[in-house]
């Protein structure tokens, strides 16, 4: 068994752990198999290490409650508690999952809420757009609602590292140092929706796996939420064997952005060339987001419209 101690600070100890500790008492009841012991200002949990991180969240989420309001009732302690088992369940509108800070993640848009329902209908989508369209955001959300719902059971998400020329043997580190530039945005997306100590855990023993595309190459990706990310630096050949690694029970998200290829000149972009070849093909979705998807701030729609323009009249 694994042990964690939580101290409590700043917090009128009657007001947080109830009268004879019936809070931590109500807590302990729904995790029968982890022991959760309270003396005075410390919290020490037993158990598995996924059930500690459970339980770790929950206090938590019960701690930022406190600091709010001043007190805790056994029904917040319930509404957590279901919260923490049922995180993505949504029953509230176009909700996908509720992030660590209990915010809703939710589709904005027209257009994203048309990748949530071509990804819902199809097991391999393109989510085709600019930069801020939340493209990523969204595909990263969808990935994490199905891993939550025991949908799939790992997540694997990838995207070329054209800057090092997807030969990453010269760059300092080890591996995780030297693809983590790369996959900054990745982490990004993944910590407003699964708390550190979870996400930690999940990458520890690969539930979610975060790698370069070369490692994909010669593998088979069953039962797995599978998201390819910078489509549009791949080359024809690399999104080709991409595409033939998905295994029984999986999904597949392609995004990408035609504006913003990093690739030689002399080397065709293989997402330009898989629309082209794909379309039409039963059971694939294609989702184009434009400038009016642009969620992040207003002067992002600005330069993309004014780079719209310019290519625009250069072509004319």
């Amino acid at each position: 068994m694994v042990e964690k101690v939580i101290t409590l600070e700043n917090i009128q100890l009657v007001d947080f752990l109830g009268i004879e500790n019936q809070n931590i008492k109500e807590i302990a009841q729904a995790f029968p198999d982890s022991k959760i012991v309270s003396r005075g200002n410390e919290i020490r949990i037993k158990g598995s290490t996924p059930q500690i991180i459970e339980i770790n969240e929950i206090l938590n989420s019960l701690i930022i409650h406190y600091h709010k309001y001043g007190n805790i009732t056994q029904e917040n302690i319930q509404n957590y508690i279901k919260s923490d088992d049922e995180p993505s369940t949504a029953q509230s509108g176009n909700v996908l999952i509720y992030g660590t800070r209990g915010a809703k993640i939710v589709p904005k848009t027209n257009n994203q809420r048309s990748l949530v329902e071509a990804a819902i209908n199809n097991d391999l989508v393109f989510a085709i757009g600019p930069a801020g369209t939340g493209k990523t955001y969204i595909s990263v959300a969808l990935a994490v609602r199905a891993l939550k719902n025991k949908e799939v059971k790992k997540i694997i998400i990838t995207r070329p590292a054209v800057e090092a020329g997807e030969n990453l043997g010269f760059l300092p580190g080890d591996l995780q140092e030297k693809i983590d530039p790369y996959l900054r945005p990745i982490y990004d997306a993944l910590s407003d929706m699964i708390p550190s100590e979870k996400l930690k855990f999940y990458r520890e023993n690969n539930v979610i796996e975060i790698a370069p595309l070369a490692y994909m190459r010669g593998r088979t990706l069953n039962n797995a939420y599978i998201l390819l990310d910078e489509a549009q630096n791949t080359t024809p050949m690399q999104i080709k064997m991409f595409m033939t690694r998905m295994g029984p029970s999986s999904k597949m998200i392609i995004t990408g952005d035609r504006s913003q290829i990093d690739l030689p000149k002399n080397q065709k972009s293989g997402l330009i060339e898989a629309l082209n070849i794909l379309k039409g093909v039963k059971g694939i979705g294609f989702v184009e987001l434009d400038d009016k998807d642009v969620i992040r701030h207003k002067l992002v729609k600005a330069i993309i419209g004014a780079y719209k323009s310019h290519s625009e009249k250069k072509e004319s």
